[in-house]
């Protein structure tokens, strides 16, 4: 069974002013159909990995080809990263249990906020930056290129709660260099209620 694109969740436009259309058409439509179109050629080719779903091949993904790690975790991430997102008027709040843990865990939604884009800022190169439960404890990481903390690969692993893509193709036709301001908009459409839903299968 092919990998395929899932449909944006909502239209192009649909996140303005914080990720505007051209950026969401190019890297939705382009970008991410990239990544399904190499993995489902380089599972073409491994057939020990068919019939498994990407979360399996990922607890494993260290002895899988190179080509399905990162087309792999390119896909995973995206179709992730879409649900993440949400237009302004429809993102939600944090659930009681969800800020009740960030304030336990992270010091509370300010701090937090200022070390998941600084981890996100940090992260040379291209990368993601990631809120996960981790022995039941909320933690802020980071990874490169398309590698997720599902992987086996990754030093800190745990359940996405939250992920934001920190990729230049993510940001650059808007925010050119500036992934510090990307990072800053980014929170104006966070789907709380997709995190809320992640938290509570997590925990």
């Amino acid at each position: 069974m092919a990998f395929t694109l899932p449909p944006l969740p909502y239209a192009y436009d649909a996140l303005e002013p914080a990720i505007d259309k051209e950026t969401m058409t190019f890297h939705h439509d382009k970008h991410h159909q990239t990544y399904v179109d190499n993995l489902n050629k380089a599972i073409d080719a491994a057939a020990d990995l068919q019939g498994k779903s990407l979360e399996e091949i990922f607890t494993s993904v260290s002895t899988a080809p190179k080509a399905v790690r990162n087309n792999g975790g390119g896909h995973w991430n995206h179709s992730l990263f879409w649900e993440l997102l949400a237009p302004a008027d429809q993102t939600g709040e944090p659930s009681a249990e969800l800020k009740a843990a960030i304030d336990s865990d992270l010091g509370g939604m300010d701090k937090f906020k200022e070390d998941f884009n600084a981890a996100g800022a940090a992260q040379f190169g291209s990368g993601w930056a990631w809120l996960i439960v981790q022995n039941g404890k909320l933690k802020i990481t980071s990874t490169p290129n398309q590698d997720n903390p599902l992987m086996d690969v990754v030093e800190e692993r745990g359940e996405v709660v939250l992920g934001a893509d920190v990729w230049e193709h993510a940001y650059y036709l808007k925010y050119q260099n500036r992934r510090v301001d990307y990072l800053k908009s980014f929170w104006s459409v966070v789907n709380w209620n997709k995190v809320n839903e992640l938290y509570a299968a997590a925990v």
